[in-house]
C-alpha cells in the first residue's frame, strides 16, 4: 500500500500504543469479497483482496448486498462519466480503467488471473434502462482464459429476468476496435461502437458509447418478453463475480 492513510479505508480503525506487552497480530488477507463478508464486513465498498497470484493484493469494489453479497464488481456504468469506447483500445481493456468508486472496467488481465484460479466463478449482470426498468442475469460457470481472453460461460440461471445473452458467445474471444477477434469479416467492435466478446456481430454486454434513444439494438432479441431489448438500450449496468 503506497499511502499509509489508505490503511484505514481498507482495514477499518487502527490503534497504536507503545506497550511492549501488546500482542502482535497480522491483518487477515482475505482472498475475496465473499471471505470479507463472512468475516462480518457487510458494507459495500472498496477493499483489498489477496486471491491466488496477487501477492501485492488487488483493490476491488465489493458488493455486499446483491443476492447474498460477497460479489467482486468487475464493471460498472452509471452516469456516462467514463468513456468505454472512443478513447479505449486493447491495452486499456487489458489493464482496466475508470474509478472503483464510480464507473470502471476491472481489466482483462485481472479477470483472467481471477477466474483461472481453482474453483468456479459465478457472473451476475444487473441492468437498468432509461425508463428505470431493471433486470438481472446470472451464470453459475464463468471464466476468462488465454491471451485473447476467451469467454467461457455456462449454466444460465433460469430465474434471471434479463434473458440469456451470453451463452451464444461461449468460446468467443475479446474484441476491441484495434484488435478484431470475432468470427465476422467486419470489425464488429467498430460496427457496434463497442468493446466486448462478439460473434457474428451480435451485441452482448454494453462496453459501448451511451445512447439515450435506444438506437443501439441487438439483432438477437432478449428471451424475456417483460424486458424487451433491455440490454441493447442499457443506461446503467454492473457486472459482478462470486467464487463458489
Amino acid at each position: 500500500m503506497q499511502n499509509p492513510a489508505d490503511f484505514i479505508t481498507h482495514y477499518g480503525s487502527v490503534y497504536f500504543d507503545y506497550d511492549v506487552d501488546t500482542s502482535l497480530f497480522s491483518v487477515p488477507q482475505f482472498r475475496g469479497c465473499d471471505e470479507i463478508l463472512q468475516a462480518g464486513h457487510n458494507v459495500s465498498g472498496i477493499y483489498t483482496i489477496f486471491p491466488a497470484g496477487f501477492n501485492d493484493g488487488l483493490q476491488v469494489n465489493c458488493d455486499m448486498k446483491s443476492d447474498g453479497g460477497g460479489w467482486i464488481v468487475i464493471q460498472r456504468r452509471q452516469d456516462g462519466s467514463v468513456d468505454f469506447y472512443r478513447t479505449r483500445n486493447w491495452a486499456d481493456y487489458q489493464v482496466g480503467f475508470g474509478s472503483l468508486s464510480g464507473e470502471f472496467w476491472l481489466g482483462n488481465d485481472n479477470l483472467r488471473s481471477l477466474t483461472e484460479t481453482e474453483g468456479k466463478w459465478q457472473l451476475r449482470i444487473d441492468l437498468e434502462d432509461w425508463e428505470n426498468n431493471t433486470a438481472w442475469a446470472e451464470y453459475d460457470d464463468f471464466q476468462i482464459h488465454g491471451d485473447n481472453y476467451t469467454l467461457q460461460v455456462n449454466s444460465y440461471n433460469t430465474r434471471s429476468t434479463a434473458g440469456d445473452s451470453l451463452t451464444y458467445h461461449n468460446g468467443m474471444m475479446f474484441s476491441t476496435k484495434d484488435r478484431d477477434n470475432d468470427k465476422d469479416s467486419r470489425v464488429c467492435a467498430r460496427l457496434h461502437v463497442a468493446a466486448t466478446f462478439m460473434a457474428l456481430c451480435l451485441l452482448i454486454t454494453k462496453n459501448n458509447a451511451s445512447y439515450h434513444n435506444g438506437m443501439m439494438r441487438s439483432t438477437k432479441a432478449t428471451d424475456n418478453e417483460n424486458s424487451p431489448n433491455l440490454c441493447a438500450r442499457q443506461r446503467k449496468g454492473t457486472c459482478r463475480l462470486l467464487q463458489t
